[in-house]
Protein backbone atom coordinates (compact mmCIF):
# COMPACT_ATOMS: atom_id res chain seq x y z
CA UNK A 1 0.00 0.00 0.00
CA UNK A 2 1.15 3.11 -0.47
CA UNK A 3 1.38 6.40 1.66
CA UNK A 4 2.29 9.95 1.66
CA UNK A 5 5.90 10.79 2.67
CA UNK A 6 6.43 10.45 6.54
CA UNK A 7 7.66 13.70 6.44
CA UNK A 8 4.56 15.36 4.67
CA UNK A 9 2.36 12.89 7.45
CA UNK A 10 4.72 15.12 10.44
CA UNK A 11 4.34 18.31 8.74
CA UNK A 12 0.30 18.50 8.63
CA UNK A 13 0.00 16.47 11.98
CA UNK A 14 2.99 18.54 14.07
CA UNK A 15 0.97 21.72 14.85
CA UNK A 16 -2.08 19.09 16.21
CA UNK A 17 0.50 17.28 18.66
CA UNK A 18 2.24 20.50 20.45
CA UNK A 19 -1.58 21.65 21.17
CA UNK A 20 -2.12 18.41 23.01
CA UNK A 21 1.46 17.97 24.53
CA UNK A 22 3.52 15.79 22.60
CA UNK A 23 5.71 15.44 19.91
CA UNK A 24 5.98 13.00 16.68
CA UNK A 25 9.01 11.25 16.58
CA UNK A 26 8.53 8.86 13.58
CA UNK A 27 5.70 7.76 10.95
CA UNK A 28 5.98 3.73 10.19
CA UNK A 29 3.91 2.41 6.94
CA UNK A 30 4.00 -0.92 7.07
CA UNK A 31 0.81 -2.83 4.71
CA UNK A 32 -1.87 -1.52 5.55
CA UNK A 33 -0.53 -0.04 8.94
CA UNK A 34 0.25 4.03 9.57
CA UNK A 35 2.20 4.02 12.91
CA UNK A 36 2.83 7.55 14.33
CA UNK A 37 5.11 7.48 17.11
CA UNK A 38 5.01 10.37 20.01
CA UNK A 39 7.10 11.43 22.53
CA UNK A 40 6.46 13.88 25.37
CA UNK A 41 8.57 14.93 28.91
CA UNK A 42 8.03 12.58 31.40
CA UNK A 43 7.43 9.94 28.57
CA UNK A 44 4.49 8.58 26.93
CA UNK A 45 1.29 6.80 28.54
CA UNK A 46 -1.95 5.40 26.99
CA UNK A 47 -3.72 8.65 27.97
CA UNK A 48 -1.39 10.51 26.01
CA UNK A 49 -1.68 7.98 22.70
CA UNK A 50 -5.40 8.27 22.96
CA UNK A 51 -5.57 11.82 23.05
CA UNK A 52 -3.66 12.50 20.32
CA UNK A 53 -5.42 9.82 17.98
CA UNK A 54 -8.56 11.49 18.96
CA UNK A 55 -7.22 14.66 18.40
CA UNK A 56 -5.86 13.93 14.98
CA UNK A 57 -9.09 11.39 13.42
CA UNK A 58 -10.74 13.58 11.51
CA UNK A 59 -7.75 16.05 10.28
CA UNK A 60 -5.99 12.83 8.97
CA UNK A 61 -9.00 12.03 6.87
CA UNK A 62 -8.55 15.47 4.91
CA UNK A 63 -4.67 14.75 4.52
CA UNK A 64 -5.95 11.51 2.86
CA UNK A 65 -2.28 9.79 3.91
CA UNK A 66 -3.21 6.89 2.08
CA UNK A 67 -4.55 7.86 -1.33
CA UNK A 68 -8.04 6.81 -0.39
CA UNK A 69 -7.33 3.23 0.66
CA UNK A 70 -8.34 1.93 3.71
CA UNK A 71 -5.75 2.20 6.46
CA UNK A 72 -5.36 1.51 10.08
CA UNK A 73 -4.10 4.42 12.67
CA UNK A 74 -1.95 3.60 15.09
CA UNK A 75 -0.39 5.61 17.92
CA UNK A 76 2.17 4.23 19.92
CA UNK A 77 5.09 5.75 22.20
CA UNK A 78 8.53 5.20 20.57
CA UNK A 79 9.96 2.37 23.23
CA UNK A 80 12.72 2.65 25.19
CA UNK A 81 15.17 0.65 22.38
CA UNK A 82 14.11 3.28 19.64
CA UNK A 83 17.19 4.24 17.48
CA UNK A 84 18.14 7.82 17.76
CA UNK A 85 17.21 9.51 14.05
CA UNK A 86 17.26 13.56 14.56
CA UNK A 87 19.60 15.57 16.28
CA UNK A 88 16.80 16.50 18.36
CA UNK A 89 17.20 12.28 19.91
CA UNK A 90 20.91 13.03 20.51
CA UNK A 91 19.80 16.29 22.39
CA UNK A 92 17.57 14.98 24.50
CA UNK A 93 20.43 12.20 25.32
CA UNK A 94 22.95 14.02 26.15
CA UNK A 95 24.71 13.10 29.13
CA UNK A 96 22.86 9.63 29.58
CA UNK A 97 23.84 6.15 29.24
CA UNK A 98 23.41 5.21 25.67
CA UNK A 99 24.14 1.66 23.70
CA UNK A 100 26.18 2.05 20.44
CA UNK A 101 26.06 -1.14 17.81
CA UNK A 102 28.63 -1.01 15.16
CA UNK A 103 28.88 -2.82 12.40
CA UNK A 104 32.20 -3.40 12.74
CA UNK A 105 34.28 -4.13 15.81
CA UNK A 106 35.97 -1.29 17.41
CA UNK A 107 38.27 -2.42 19.86
CA UNK A 108 37.06 -5.84 19.81
CA UNK A 109 33.85 -4.88 20.42
CA UNK A 110 30.86 -4.51 18.24
CA UNK A 111 28.55 -3.06 21.41
CA UNK A 112 29.45 0.33 23.34
CA UNK A 113 27.96 1.32 26.64
CA UNK A 114 28.70 4.71 27.54
CA UNK A 115 27.52 8.53 28.67
CA UNK A 116 26.57 10.37 25.53
CA UNK A 117 28.89 13.59 25.81
CA UNK A 118 29.13 15.10 22.26
CA UNK A 119 27.80 14.62 18.80
CA UNK A 120 28.02 16.50 15.66
CA UNK A 121 27.15 15.17 12.20
CA UNK A 122 30.25 13.29 11.91
CA UNK A 123 30.72 11.62 15.33
CA UNK A 124 29.83 10.65 18.42
CA UNK A 125 31.13 10.84 22.07
CA UNK A 126 31.16 8.13 25.01
CA UNK A 127 32.38 8.93 28.34
CA UNK A 128 33.09 5.76 29.23
CA UNK A 129 34.30 5.82 33.26
CA UNK A 130 37.34 8.07 32.73
CA UNK A 131 37.52 7.87 29.19
CA UNK A 132 36.27 9.18 26.41
CA UNK A 133 35.43 7.39 23.12
CA UNK A 134 34.86 9.18 19.57
CA UNK A 135 33.35 7.28 17.19
CA UNK A 136 32.45 7.40 13.26
CA UNK A 137 28.50 7.63 12.66
CA UNK A 138 29.12 6.26 9.62
CA UNK A 139 30.76 2.91 11.64
CA UNK A 140 27.30 2.95 13.55
CA UNK A 141 24.54 0.74 12.72
CA UNK A 142 22.21 1.74 16.04
CA UNK A 143 22.71 3.83 18.70
CA UNK A 144 19.75 3.74 21.22
CA UNK A 145 19.14 4.50 25.27
CA UNK A 146 20.83 1.97 27.01
CA UNK A 147 18.46 -0.60 28.85
CA UNK A 148 19.17 -1.02 32.61
CA UNK A 149 17.63 -3.75 34.54
CA UNK A 150 17.54 -3.12 38.54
Amino acid sequence: MKFRPAEEIIAFLSPIASSVGVEIIDVEAKGENLTIFIDKEGGVDLDACEKFHNAIMDPIDELDPSFGASYTLNVSSPGVDRPFKTERDFLRNLGKDVEVKLYAPLKGKKLIEGELAAFDENSVTLKIGAAEEKINRNRIAKINCAVKFD
